[in-house]
């Protein structure tokens, strides 16, 4: 009884002091073992595997080809990993884990049972759409495609946490093009998020773009680019070197750019990196179909038209004919040597 009252009145206290009930630090989450992994997938036998890339990167188009095999699922953005409040938020409340882990709960084997409690809903939550697609069991493959621009090699480290059994996909894009493509997404899909100058060159573009695709004029300001520089040099640098590191011969990279030129080899590739067999009959003829196809683009025309119209999307090197000299200039500064790394020409 004391101490109900006692924990009654910190969190009156944390309530008056501006904070909210709910609102206790998080806690560390154990990782999964290996004897839990086993169990997991003898309920759940469906192989995991996640695709990470930095935003406008090519992940979408990555995912409607990747389910084009008929033992391949993937859907979009559930965020387990690489967005904020994460899926280990739904243990991360100090009290939760005491409930977890207290000697007195018999079925937790004298363990916090944590990672087992998110490895089962994130479980659950794949191979629920994939049965309903046909595609659960384990001949099949089902995945999640979230960017994990926001945390970037710390999404890497969440995911083998929980899944130190599943494969990760990290594509990666020409910055410039990455940077360019948002640019134009963040006028057309969320215009109320711009600062009053975006806005205002938003404005301009919509009522002359030629100046800004003939690089006379720039879409950026010479600040939030150098920011947006950063942002992708930290992204493609840090998921790169925690995937290798953790995950090994379980983590495989490819360029966007290549995906556009080598379809067939690309995909064939990752296919078999998911340990399915790409030579399935008619698999190439619907792949070469489905490149042809830009829903993103024809969104973005009903939704924008006006503006949509001016851009061509998924492009490679577009920023070629738009960023201005001093865009350029500012982009060798802040990423030439990521850029080189990746093979793209900085100059």
């Amino acid at each position: 009884m004391a101490n109900e009252l006692v924990r009654r009145l910190k969190l009156a206290k944390r309530a008056l002091a501006g904070g909210s009930i709910g609102s206790a630090p998080r806690r560390e989450i154990p990782a999964i073992t290996a004897e839990e992994v086993v169990e997991a997938r003898s309920f759940f036998p469906t192989e995991k595997y996640f695709i990470f890339g930095h935003a406008r990167s090519g992940t979408t188009l990555l995912t409607r080809l990747i389910r084009l095999h008929p033992n391949v699922h993937c859907n979009y953005q559930a965020h387990f990993f690489t967005r904020t409040p994460l899926l280990e938020a739904l243990v991360a409340d100090p009290e939760i884990g005491s409930w977890l882990s207290r000697r007195s709960n018999r079925w937790n084997r004298g363990r916090d049972l944590s990672p087992v409690v998110l490895r089962a809903v994130s479980d659950f939550i794949m191979e629920r759409e994939a049965r309903q697609v046909g595609k659960a069991g384990p001949d099949f493959r089902v995945g999640d495609k979230s960017p994990n621009s926001l945390l970037n090699g710390q999404a890497v480290r969440l995911m083998y946490k929980i899944y130190p059994d599943a494969r990760l996909i990290f594509i990666i894009r020409d910055g410039r093009d990455a940077v360019l493509s948002h640019r134009f997404q963040s006028f057309i899909d969320t215009p109320q998020l711009l600062s009053k100058e975006d806005l205002h060159l938003r404005d301009e573009f919509t009522r002359d773009p030629e100046p800004f695709l003939s690089g006379q004029r720039s879409l950026f300001q010479a600040k939030n680019l150098r920011q947006e520089a950063r942002r992708w040099v930290e992204n493609v640098t840090f998921t790169e070197q925690v995937g290798h590191d953790l995950l090994g011969e379980h983590y495989l990279h490819l360029r966007y750019e290549d995906l556009l030129t080598q379809p067939w080899e690309q995909m064939s590739r990752i296919w078999a990196f998911l340990g399915v067999d790409p030579n399935v009959t008619g698999l190439r003829q619907e792949l070469e179909g489905e490149m042809q196809h830009n829903p993103d683009a024809d969104w973005q025309q009903q939704k924008a038209g006006e503006m949509a119209g001016s851009i061509q999307k998924g492009r490679r090197g577009s920023w070629q004919e738009v960023f201005t000299t001093r865009d350029r200039q500012i982009f060798k500064e802040e990423a030439g040597t990521a850029l080189a790394s990746w093979e793209y020409d900085a100059d």
